[in-house]
């Protein structure tokens, strides 16, 4: 394709599926051999459909096909792909420059994004914020700035937890395959204990976060735990919504004990769950939260905020690397916070997680296989199950994934047992494009 035909993003796109060939088609499987010749076997690819162009809640593809993004690249393109206004935020930037490294020269940009994330995130306290460039790189750099204010080296992880794909965030993940097998040793002093799972475990959120302090004051002891590290809402491992009352009785006991409470919200922040932050919904104020994916709105960024005597601990120098708060990648952070409270993002979240939970929910009446719908907001999931065992059932769920897929719906699996189909749209998809989405994924049930 070229220069001269390639098509305009943004919401200018066409707002409506539309397949012209197989997917993939001919000129993405000639890519895809390209692909397989020049990049690394271990960079895997879910759908081998080459994008030209996205923007809504829609991606296009080198052949002319158009899809239905229920992925918005795992969670990153909340306020939509090409958005207006975070092209023109960082067309601007990059004319002016690129690059100086903050802890070289720095710029204006990366205080103003660490003011916001200061005023977005939870907790009444003082708060100081540091960027970086990956949700890895923000959680390993909340580990070391928690170890640092405590004097203390246990961080405290979760069953079905997922925090990245580093040597330390290796070992804070639960799931071996793929991410960890083959790649170890993993750091040391990082623990693991079981979390909330009602739809498994059938416990209430009091029962199981006393079965979890139980775990580490047992197996580890509270005065060698540094920071307890949770995701309020489980990603790769499959959605979970801990049980209410789980994170709220965590908390109590870690302030309890001198223990910080670190909340991961690298797929749940920014209006995606229906509230900024999915800590909210609890009313807890984690001591540190680590942010990624959406507040860059594509850009790599991400950022560690909390506590100002937490954040302000380690030694100068001690935190920070080369192109950690990027001024492009700030530019487009500052576009996409005021889009999210702008357009009240986090109200249409709510919108769209009430249409797909209604969808689900009539589905799942004439189909016991979709065993639960769980959720908040747009983060939505139903947990596919052999009916009468609850078993996961990890066979069809691939067999969904891939009708969306041949049929012009990006879908995403998650679980620790791969039986999990999750919805990630983007924000500001129309409730047409959502639905159809949603109408091929109600067929995918009846043709398998």
């Amino acid at each position: 394709m070229t220069e001269q035909s390639i098509p305009v993003g943004g919401p200018t796109l066409a707002q409506h599926r539309n397949l012209v060939t197989e997917i993939p088609g001919p000129k993405s499987r000639v890519l895809h051999e390209r692909k397989v010749a020049a990049v690394s076997a271990g960079v895997g690819v879910m759908l081998p459909t080459y994008v030209v162009a996205a923007g809504g809640g829609v991606i296009l593809d080198v052949d002319g096909n158009t899809l239905i993004d229920f992925a918005s690249g795992i969670a990153v393109t909340g306020v939509g792909n090409s958005a207006p206004e975070v092209v023109d935020a960082v067309q601007h930037q990059v004319a002016q420059f690129t690059h100086t490294s903050f802890a070289t020269v720095p710029y204006e940009s990366y205080i103003e994004v660490s003011e916001r994330l200061n005023e977005l995130t939870p907790g009444s306290f003082e708060k100081r914020t540091a960027l970086f460039n990956s949700g890895a790189e923000a959680v390993e750099n909340a580990v070391k700035i928690a170890r640092s204010f405590t004097g203390k080296d246990g961080i405290v992880a979760f069953d079905h937890a997922f925090h990245g794909r580093t040597n330390l965030t290796m070992g804070l993940t639960a799931k071996a395959a793929p991410y960890k097998s083959h790649f170890g040793p993993f750091a040391n002093e990082l623990y693991r204990v079981p979390g909330s799972y009602p739809y498994r475990d059938g416990l209430t959120g009091e029962e199981a976060a006393k079965r979890t302090i139980s775990a580490i004051e047992k197996q580890i002891g509270a005065d060698s735990v540094a920071a307890i590290l949770l995701e309020p809402i489980q990603g790769e491992g499959g959605f979970i919504v801990p049980a209410e009352g789980f994170m709220a009785a965590l908390v109590k006991w870690a302030h309890e004990n001198d223990v910080l409470f670190i909340s991961d919200e690298i797929q749940t922040g920014l209006a995606r769950t229906g509230r900024l932050f999915a800590s909210e919904y609890e009313g807890i104020e984690p001591d540190l939260v680590t942010t990624a994916k959406a507040i860059g709105g594509g850009l790599p960024l991400s950022a560690v905020t909390g506590r100002a005597d937490v954040m302000d601990h380690p030694q100068a120098g001690g935190i920070g690397g080369t192109y950690g708060g990027n001024p492009a990648a700030c530019a487009a952070a500052l576009a996409v916070f005021d889009k999210v409270v702008d357009e009240k993002l986090a109200d249409r979240a709510l919108h769209i997680g009430e249409v797909i939970t209604n969808r689900m929910h009539e589905l799942q009446q004439n189909d016991p296989r979709i065993g639960e719908v769980r959720g908040r907001g747009a983060l939505q999931a139903i947990e596919l199950v052999h009916p009468e065992t609850k078993e996961p059932d990890a066979q069809l769920t691939h067999k969904i994934a891939e009708y969306a897929h041949k049929n012009g719906v990006v879908l995403l699996t998650a679980g620790t047992y791969g039986n999990v189909i999750r919805f990630l749209t983007p924000l500001v998809i129309s409730d047409e494009v959502l639905n159809d989405g949603l109408d091929v994924i109600v067929q995918a049930f009846k043709e398998n």
